[in-house]
């Protein structure tokens, strides 16, 4: 969970800490509260501690900055996946405190911030209107509800690049009025989708997939499909695998087969999206 992530919209993944709480329903099934449990580590009932990482762990970032830099490129380093960098717990300040330090020192990473309480942004980053050129600031919207709560905070804060990661997707979305402004404002410059994964993943709906697709495309806006999760649209024999039925945007039901991610695979519409905001 570190250097040459498995996640398909970033090169690595860093976590200052480990522990989170849920806040909203993106949250129930929650793949790093499953992985720190098997683990044995109690990190996400109320008042738990979180779990501080070594400094061999925080020079990492270092040695990948080294790399891209001698290479003449940028890598992305996806913060955090097994926390939330905004939490708003006093116990995480002089972990938030290294975590910026460390931000300045890797100036050739990118570092996506992204977080399900943008409201606490503004609090807690120290850059007030002058942000890093390397932070890229993206929120959780997985469905319409939370998309109107959160995006617009969102667009509060002076990001480089602001993103929204609608997954897992739970519901179809409507996010074009955020992707371009006609006054000149902020908007939203990435989008990734993708269906959730693991033992109680909930299904998505291809249409709502592909509304998001066609969103983004009306506005020149990059779209990243991440993966369908568990749940995959397989028309014909199921071989025993669990069905579910969603609707399309007619109404009709769709037949979902839970054939588990890896096997479900990426590709909508028989093509995979794999579009990133170019920056210099």
């Amino acid at each position: 969970m570190a250097k040459d992530s498995k996640i398909e919209w970033t090169h690595h993944t860093f976590n200052p800490w480990w522990g989170c709480e849920r806040v909203s329903a993106a949250c129930k099934n929650c793949y790093a509260e499953t992985w720190a449990h098997r683990l044995g580590l109690d990190l996400w009932s109320k008042g738990a501690p979180r779990r501080a990482m070594s400094d061999e762990y925080w020079r990492q970032p270092v040695k990948w900055n080294k790399t891209a830099a001698a290479a003449g490129r940028r890598d992305r380093v996806f913060c955090a996946s097994m926390a939330d960098v905004f939490e708003d717990r006093d116990d995480l300040a002089a972990m938030r405190a290294r975590l910026w330090s460390l931000i300045a020192e890797t100036p050739a990473l990118d570092w996506l911030l992204l977080t399900k309480r943008p409201q606490h942004v503004g609090k807690f980053v120290p850059w007030a209107e002058s942000w890093p050129a390397n932070v890229w600031l993206g929120t959780t919207v997985e469905n319409q509800r939370w998309a109107q709560k959160r995006i617009p905070l969102l667009l509060e804060q002076p990001a480089k690049v602001r993103f929204v990661s609608c997954e897992p997707l739970l519901g179809p979305l409507n996010i074009a009025p955020w992707l371009a402004s006609p006054t000149g404002g902020p908007t939203v410059n990435w989008v990734i989708a993708g269906g959730e994964s693991g033992h109680r993943a909930r299904p998505m709906s291809p249409d709502w997939a592909r509304s998001l697709r066609d969103q983004c495309e009306a506005y020149d806006v990059p779209f990243l499909f991440k993966q369908w999760g568990n749940w995959a649209p397989v028309s014909g024999p199921t071989n025993g695998h669990a069905v579910r039925y969603v609707l399309d945007h007619a109404g009709a039901p769709i037949q979902m087969i839970n054939i588990g991610k890896k096997v479900s695979g990426r590709a909508l519409d028989g093509q995979q999206w794999d579009g990133v905001p170019c920056v210099a």
